[in-house]
């Protein structure tokens, strides 16, 4: 799982990409906290659903849907051409996070002993944080070298790739 997580964050790169990309297709960096702030309505109202969901079915499942959700969302990113789409876009991330964001913790927790979760915790959240800076690193070469869709596409792979390994786990 650790591996999983650890090959998807490094397709994970900062969300100001997503504002950046924004910008390039064309919306106005005016509108930006609207971006934001529709993204944070669909995470927040879809957390919980997304929580009680994972109760009823499989956490692990949830998690290779949020994933492929993530890889769609990247994808449309890498894509779209004009600013109509990323409204869209931003919805559908609301939704990735909420099936994810929490879930992954609580799958965590289902899989390690209590005496070792605190440890296990700590590894995850410095994997995801290790992992951050050279995910950024190389969105920024991508979108500079080759073009400010290709680091979109390379996370949606990075992203996919992390969903069938936990599929196949």
């Amino acid at each position: 799982m650790l591996v999983a997580v650890g090959l998807f964050s490094l397709g994970n790169s900062s969300d100001l990409f997503l504002i950046l990309r924004a910008q390039n297709l064309g919306v106005h960096a005016v509108l930006a906290p609207g971006l934001g702030l529709l993204f944070n309505l669909v995470y927040t109202s879809l957390s919980w659903p997304a929580g009680k969901l994972s109760d009823q079915i499989p956490r692990r499942t949830l998690v290779i849907v949020g994933y492929f959700a993530y890889a769609a969302v990247y994808l449309g990113f890498s894509m779209v051409r004009g600013p109509q789409a990323v409204w869209l876009l931003f919805a559908a991330y609301g939704m990735y996070y909420a099936m994810t964001e929490g879930v992954l913790r609580a799958w965590i927790a289902d899989l390690v002993p209590s005496s070792s979760r605190g440890s296990i915790f700590g590894v995850f959240n410095w994997l995801t944080g290790v992992a951050a800076f050279p995910a950024s690193l190389l969105a920024g070469w991508l979108w500079r070298h080759y073009s400010p869709a290709a680091p979109f596409f390379a996370s949606a792979l990075f992203s996919s790739a992390a969903a069938v390994l936990l599929f196949l786990a």
